[in-house]
């Protein structure tokens, strides 16, 4: 057993419901479901945070994650979806192994995902665009 439960459950050391799988990436169902269907996709490489990864394997991730997530609503019939990735401890990110969650949502279901909603000048959205942009 590793350190990292999801490396261990792509190894095959810890069990899953897994759901789907191809040579780089692995979707199962969430052991501690917010929703019936909820499901995590992960590369089967260990990467802590999704800017870690290679963009191919992102892609990959991603073309997982879109697979799953149109299985997950043909069957639990969901009244909305979140698809969720954290990096790092101060946005959420308890696992640290890169992972997206496939959350279906249901207008009862309590969830609640919320941030408050700031205002961005023109000049600081200038200001912040060019730097952004700087770094790509």
């Amino acid at each position: 057993m590793s350190e990292c439960v999801f490396c261990d459950i792509a190894d095959e050391q810890e069990s899953a419901s897994r759901l789907y799988e191809d040579g780089s990436t692995l979707a199962f169902l969430d052991a501690a479901p917010a929703t019936p269907g909820h499901s995590l996709v992960v590369p089967l490489t260990h990467y802590e945070t999704l800017t870690d990864m290679e963009p191919d394997l992102v892609a990959s991730v991603f073309r997982t994650t879109q697979r799953v997530a149109s299985a997950v609503e043909s069957v639990v019939d969901p009244d909305g979806l979140n698809i969720i990735q954290s990096n790092g401890v101060a946005a959420g990110q308890d696992v640290f192994h890169a992972h997206v969650h496939i959350v279906p949502r249901y207008e009862a279901d309590d969830i609640t995902i919320c941030w408050p909603h700031g205002k961005l000048t023109d000049e600081s959205g200038r200001n912040l665009a060019v730097a952004i942009r700087d770094e790509l």
